[in-house]
């Protein structure tokens, strides 16, 4: 097995013969597949926060179960990926393999240090930490300290931007008009950024969005400051077909660390989709007509198998007019954010298929963590 602990920044510098191999097979079938619309394109961005953390069991997995984890990934042939390297195939417009993984963590607390990278330097995985750089920067209790970043960042492990207050970006702060709401999210990631090219001399290429939170206005942020790629925390995998914001399927807590639920988002697909309705803006119509998407691939699924969701309307089976899909709506929605989102069982597969998008009040009250 590839270890990528055994030079610095190794991940970024080495490209493994068997992901050479695998996209060119991927380019040979390419033809076949698409023409049944079903190509296997499967790459699983998980995250993971604490560990071996019993005391925080919202946000905890414990060792025993990551460790069985990181195994089942082995001893089931599933590609580890740099996050790097499939942010790169994305831009390329190559097709990803199948059955493949990234593995991301949130925060950089120090059970990072202590409790998962044992686990994952034996199996010589490669992952990134998002840090949280006003913990690390300012010695909060139960951070990674510098010391022990700049040890893993020299031994390949990848660190990249988490943001420097982890404010809830999708809350506009009281008084900002739409300039001033863009500025105070510039600022905060700016201050982010020149924190970690000091403390380990490399821009940050990536950036985890605290709390998930995103809308247009954050993303274009997000775009003008040069990050190639943002993490949402919206479930889902990942296709050709996925946009700049990414979904990462959060592994914590006891019902969501489990193995059953590690294999079936391990199984689940993209769902390609396009002119969502509403989209991205920050949500200041809370009485929406309807929540639409237009599929970008109809012919992929089964007949029948549609859902659509919203955190406050529940599942429901949409109205179909050839590739779009609409539910209709009449409800003053209430919560200051929805995740709206369609699913569908693939064709001859029948594996599950899902594309979450959030909508979020800019003007509600920042909920207390």
């Amino acid at each position: 097995m590839t270890n990528f602990y055994t030079s610095p920044r190794l991940a970024d510098m080495v490209q493994p013969c068997w992901l050479v191999i695998t996209c060119l097979a991927c380019c040979l079938l390419s033809g076949v597949r698409q023409a049944h619309g079903t190509e296997p394109e499967n790459v699983t961005v998980l995250i993971y926060h604490k560990f071996g953390e019993e005391q925080y069991p919202t946000t905890n997995v414990s060792l025993e179960r990551f460790a069985g984890q990181m195994a089942y990934l082995q001893e089931n042939d599933y590609q580890v990926l740099p996050l790097a390297r499939m942010v790169k195939l994305l831009h390329s417009g190559k097709p990803l393999p199948d059955k493949a993984v990234v593995i991301t963590i949130d925060d950089g607390y120090e059970s990072v240090y202590t409790g998962a990278w044992p686990i994952l330097r034996k199996h010589g995985y490669p992952f990134t930490v998002f840090l949280y750089t006003k913990a690390v920067e300012h010695d909060y209790h139960n951070f990674l300290t510098w010391k022990q970043v700049r040890e893993m960042w020299q031994a390949g492990v990848d660190f990249e931007d988490h943001s420097f207050s982890h404010f809830r970006l999708g809350t506009r702060p009281g008084g900002l008009d739409d300039k001033g709401y863009a500025a105070w999210i510039r600022a905060d990631l700016e201050k982010s950024r020149a924190v970690l090219d000091r403390r380990l001399g490399a821009t940050p290429r990536f950036l985890a969005l605290p709390y998930g939170e995103y809308n247009s206005v954050i993303e274009e942020q997000c775009k003008q400051l040069g990050y190639e790629a943002v993490f949402s925390q919206d479930p889902g995998s990942v296709s050709r077909d996925t946009g700049y914001i990414i979904p990462r399927e959060p592994v914590l807590g006891l019902d969501w660390s489990t193995m059953a639920h590690f294999i079936m988002v391990l199984r689940r697909v993209d769902l390609p989709l396009v002119d969502i309705e509403p989209g991205i803006d920050p949500f200041v119509n809370t009485k929406p007509a309807r929540f639409c998407a237009s599929l970008l691939y109809p012919q992929r699924y089964q007949p029948g198998s549609f859902s659509m969701y919203v955190s406050e309307l529940g599942w429901q089976r949409p109205d179909i007019d050839g590739n779009r899909l609409c539910i209709t709506n009449d409800l003053e929605l209430k919560r200051r954010s929805n995740r709206v989102a369609v699913s569908a069982r693939e064709k001859g597969s029948g594996r599950s298929a899902v594309r979450f998008w959030l909508l979020i009040n800019p003007d509600s009250p920042v909920p207390k963590d």
